[in-house]
C-alpha cells in the first residue's frame, strides 16, 4: 500500500473528536496527556502535523494517490477504494494501537517505614485509559521494599492491584497510617472525602456544594496536605456557588402557584476562569477539615482576589496556632492558559490556621492571635514563587520561580530557586530575606549545568541530612535527576551522564532514589538509586533495575519496540551573524526515532514532530501515540527548536 495513502487513512481513523471506527467496531480513545505542565506528546497533534504534512505534499500526487479527503469528517463510513487488504491492515493498526495505549502509567508513589522497622512499604497510584467510557482507570499497587545487601534491592509487589473506583486522588498521610480518599462529583452532589485505616473505612464526610465545590486535583492549584499530628487537613477546592438571582416577569394569572409564575433564574456575575481545563471552574480556594469532628471551615483573611494553591503546613511553635503556607495568584492579572503558561505572577502568602475542638462542633481559635494576624506575602521582592517545601527541621522554606518567565513574557524558560530562613518564633514577615539556591542560568556553557527546568516537586524531596533536595528537571532534550544542597547551592547530576533516556523521580526510601527511566522507544522501568561511598565528597549514585509488573505491554508490542533506536541530534545554527546572543549560536537538538534495519524498498517515511521549543521541550521519553507511529514504519524526528520563526513542515524522506 502507498505510503501516502497510509497516513491519510491514518487520520480517518483518529478524528480530532478522540475516536475512531474500525470495520464497523467503534471505539473510544482519550488524548494521552500527562502532568498539566509536561511536554509530552498526544496522538492528536502528533497525527495533526501528519495531516498537514499529507495536505500540502498531495498536490504533488498523481490522481491515482490522491483521496478525498472530505471522507475524513463521516468516520462512520469505511472510505472509499479499500480492498479486503487494506481493511485487515486498517483493523490490525486499530488493535495494536489499542495495546499501546494500555500500558499503563504510574502518577504519584509514596514511601512508608515498615510497623516493624525493617525495610519499607511503597504504594504506587497507576492510571490506565478505559477506552469503552472514554476515561481512566484508576489504581493502586502496594509493594514491600527491602534492600538485601549494597547492590540489589528486592520489590515485593502486591498479587492483584486495588482499583479506586470513582476516586479523584489518594493521599496517604504522614505516617501513612491513614488514606485520603476525595471522590469529586459529577454533578451538583456533595463531595466525598474518605479516611481509611490500614484495615477498613474509618470516616466519611460529605461536603455539600453550599460549603465547597470540587476538590482542585489538577497538579497546579492542587494542594492537600496533612498536619504533623494527622487530625487536619487543609485542602484546596471550588468556592461555593454563589446563589443565582431570581427575576420575575411581573405577571401571575390568577389563582396559579408560585411555581407557575413567570420566573426564571440568571446564572449570576460572569466570571473569568483560567483557561484550559478549567472552563466552568469555580475560583480555588482554602478549607481546612479535622477528621475527628468533620467541621470544614474556609481558612478565613485570605484575600478574594486570590486564587489560591500548593498549600503545605508550617513547622508548629508552641503556643501558637500553626501557619498554612500556599501560593496566590491575583485576580487582576491575565488568567487565560496558566495549564502551560508559567508567565502568571505569584507570591507564596502565610495565614494562621483556625483550630478545631475535637469534641463537638463549635470551631475555636487556639489563640487569640488568629484574629488579628494578617495574610503576609512573603515573596514581595520577587514576581513568581510556587511549590514550597519546609525542609524536615523546619529552618528553611525552599521555592520555584519563574520569575523569568513573568518578566521576559516566555510562557515557559528557566526557573530558579530560593529559600528563606524561617522566623524560629513562627511569625514571618514581610521583610525575611530571599536567598538564591539556584540562580537563573542565561546561556549554560557546553555540557554543563544548563539551568532548573522543573514541572513539579515531590512533597518530600529531602534526605536525611535535611538540606540536601532531589529533583526532576529538564536537561537538553533529556530529562534528568539532580541534587541540590540549599544551603551552599551546589548542584549534582544524579542520574547516569552517559544516557539519553529521561529519568523522572516517584519518591524517596530514606536516602535511596525510585524512579522511573524511559526513551521514545524504551517503555518505562522502574529503578532504585543509591549512594555509593567514595573518596570523593560527592560520591556516585548506582542505579538497579527493578522488576515491575506495573508496565506490562504485548509481545508484538515489545518485539516492534524492540526493532527501533533513538539518538539526540545537535543540529548546528547556519548563517550565525554578530547579532545573534551567544545562547542563539548554539546548536539546537532534535529526537530521532527510526528502524535499526535497513530496508529494501528504501527509506521509512518521516513524521516531523514540531511542537518542541521554543518556550517548551520534547522529552526522549516514552510517548504511547509516537512509539504506535514508529512501530507501524514511520521515522520521527522530534524537533525541539529554540526560534519561533521556523513553523514550517512538510513529509519527507531520509
Amino acid at each position: 500500500m502507498p505510503v501516502m495513502v497510509r497516513i491519510l487513512l491514518l487520520n480517518d481513523i483518529i478524528t480530532n473528536s478522540c475516536c475512531f471506527n474500525v470495520l464497523s467496531s467503534r471505539i473510544s480513545l482519550p488524548f494521552l496527556s500527562h502532568h498539566p505542565h509536561s511536554h509530552s506528546h498526544t496522538l492528536g497533534p502528533s497525527l495533526l502535523t501528519v495531516r498537514t504534512s499529507v495536505s500540502i505534499s498531495a498536490k504533488q500526487l498523481s490522481p491515482s494517490l490522491a483521496m478525498d479527503s472530505s471522507k475524513a469528517d463521516t468516520p462512520k463510513e469505511i472510505p472509499s477504494g479499500l480492498d479486503t487488504t487494506t481493511e485487515e491492515e486498517y483493523a490490525s493498526q486499530s488493535k495494536l494501537l489499542q495495546e499501546f495505549i494500555n500500558i499503563s502509567t504510574i502518577d504519584k508513589a509514596w514511601t512508608f517505614k515498615s510497623g516493624n522497622g525493617i525495610g519499607t512499604q511503597a504504594i504506587f497510584s497507576i492510571s490506565q485509559p478505559n477506552l469503552l467510557a472514554n476515561k481512566k482507570r484508576k489504581f493502586m499497587l502496594s509493594t514491600a521494599i527491602s534492600k538485601e545487601n549494597s547492590n540489589s534491592v528486592n520489590f515485593q509487589w502486591a498479587p492483584f492491584p486495588v482499583e479506586m473506583t470513582g476516586a479523584s486522588t489518594i493521599v496517604p498521610s504522614p505516617s501513612g497510617s491513614k488514606l485520603l480518599v476525595v471522590r469529586n462529583p459529577e454533578n451538583e452532589s456533595p463531595t466525598h472525602l474518605e479516611i481509611w485505616s490500614q484495615s477498613q473505612l474509618e470516616k466519611e464526610f460529605q461536603i455539600p456544594q453550599t460549603v465547597h465545590g470540587s476538590v482542585y486535583v489538577d497538579g497546579w492549584f492542587e494542594g492537600i496536605s496533612w498536619n504533623s499530628d494527622e487530625t487536619l487537613i487543609a485542602y484546596v477546592a471550588e468556592e461555593p456557588s454563589p446563589p443565582k438571582p431570581t427575576f420575575s416577569m411581573g405577571y401571575q394569572k390568577a389563582g396559579s402557584s408560585d411555581k407557575d409564575c413567570g420566573t426564571w433564574k440568571g446564572q449570576g456575575d460572569w466570571e473569568e476562569d483560567w483557561g484550559e481545563t478549567y472552563a466552568g471552574k469555580r475560583q480555588p480556594s482554602l478549607f481546612l477539615i479535622n477528621i475527628d469532628s468533620g467541621e470544614v471551615q474556609a481558612v478565613k483573611g485570605i484575600p478574594k482576589s486570590l486564587s489560591v494553591g500548593q498549600v503545605v503546613w508550617a513547622p508548629s511553635t508552641e503556643g501558637l496556632s500553626q501557619l498554612l503556607v500556599f501560593v496566590g495568584w491575583p485576580s487582576d492579572s491575565r488568567k487565560l492558559g496558566i495549564k502551560y503558561c508559567y508567565n502568571r505572577a505569584c507570591a507564596l502568602y502565610a495565614v494562621r490556621a483556625s483550630l478545631y475542638k475535637s469534641e463537638g462542633s463549635e470551631l475555636e481559635l487556639k489563640d487569640s492571635s488568629c484574629e488579628d494576624f494578617p495574610v503576609v506575602n512573603l515573596t514581595q521582592t520577587i514576581s513568581s514563587a510556587f511549590f514550597p517545601r519546609f525542609s524536615p527541621d523546619g529552618k528553611v522554606l525552599v521555592f520555584l520561580s519563574a520569575k523569568c518567565s513573568v518578566d521576559s513574557g516566555a510562557h515557559c524558560a528557566t526557573n530558579s530557586l530560593h529559600r528563606i530562613d524561617w522566623a524560629a518564633n513562627g511569625k514571618p514577615s514581610t521583610s525575611d530575606k530571599i536567598i538564591d539556591v539556584i540562580p537563573v542560568v542565561q546561556c549554560a556553557k557546553d555540557d554543563c549545568f544548563p539551568g532548573l527546568y522543573c514541572s513539579d516537586i515531590l512533597s518530600n524531596p529531602w534526605l536525611s541530612d535535611r538540606c540536601t533536595m532531589i529533583l526532576s528537571s529538564t536537561w537538553g532534550s533529556s530529562q534528568v535527576i539532580i541534587s541540590v544542597n540549599v544551603l551552599s547551592g551546589e548542584s549534582l547530576r544524579i542520574s547516569p551522564t552517559e544516557s539519553n533516556f529521561s529519568w523522572n523521580v516517584l519518591t524517596l526510601d530514606g536516602d535511596n532514589i525510585i524512579a522511573v527511566s524511559s526513551s521514545p522507544v524504551d517503555i518505562p522501568q522502574i529503578k532504585y538509586g543509591y549512594l555509593v561511598e567514595s573518596a570523593n565528597k560527592n560520591g556516585a549514585w548506582n542505579w538497579l533495575n527493578v522488576s515491575s509488573p506495573i508496565f506490562r505491554c504485548s509481545e508484538k508490542v515489545r518485539s516492534l519496540l524492540s526493532s527501533l533506536k533513538f539518538s539526540i541530534m545537535k543540529i548546528p545554527v547556519k548563517d550565525v551573524s554578530a547579532n545573534l546572543t551567544e545562547g542563539a549560536k548554539k546548536p539546537f537538538e532534535a529526537i530521532f526515532v527510526s528502524s535499526n534495519f535497513k530496508r529494501d524498498s528504501g527509506c521509512d517515511p518521516l513524521i516531523a514532530v514540531l511542537h518542541g521549543g521554543p518556550h517548551s521541550v520534547s522529552l526522549s521519553s516514552f510517548s504511547k501515540s509516537l512509539a504506535f507511529l514508529s512501530s507501524i514504519g514511520f521515522s520521527l524526528l522530534i524537533i525541539n527548536y529554540r526560534q519561533v520563526n521556523i513553523y514550517h513542515f512538510s513529509l519527507v524522506k531520509l
